[in-house]
């Protein structure tokens, strides 16, 4: 009998990550680390972060303490991380823990505000990638709304 499932029949496509195999892949910690799970992984090509943003979070007691809004780096930032472990992923092992730093973010637009209680999709799309350096477009989702958008490149440090 097979018992093949959808995840396996998709190409490239693996396991989610829980936050303890995100904390091996990439070097950022409390209060930066800021995505909480990888879904829908396909290895090269795209996958999506999980951040659950609550009222916890460090910048809300000044960005704004009467009407807390997640600011707009804080998102890009996330959408950047979601992009660092996909690099880690299909680098392998060897390049786990590894720098990755922004070079540009273009176009980035932010259409809706992410407020504490909002579980926020991060989809990030794979546009290129020439030797260290990784161009991707992400997108923000709450409950089906996009709430912002960029398209950024990154360098991946190798010898740190």
């Amino acid at each position: 009998m097979d018992v093949t499932t959808e995840e396996q029949k998709v190409p490239g496509k693996v396991p989610d990550l829980d936050i303890l195999r995100i904390m091996q892949m990439i070097p950022h910690r409390y209060p930066m680390l800021l995505i909480d799970k990888i879904v829908d992984i396909i290895t090269g090509e795209s996958c999506t972060g999980i951040k659950n943003v609550t009222i916890n979070e460090p910048f809300f007691t000044g960005h704004f303490p009467q009407k807390p809004v997640m600011p707009g780096v804080m998102i890009v930032e996330a959408m950047a991380q979601t992009s660092a472990v996909l690099v880690m992923h299909t680098l392998g092992e060897s390049a786990e823990g590894k720098l990755v730093y922004f070079m540009s973010i273009e176009e980035a637009k932010f259409r809706r505000p992410v407020v504490p209680g909002d579980r926020v999709e991060i989809k990030v799309q794979k546009i290129q990638n020439r030797r260290n350096v990784w161009k991707f477009k992400g997108e923000a989702w709450v409950d089906g709304q996009l709430c912002a958008e960029a398209t950024y490149a990154a360098m991946i440090v190798m010898d740190s």
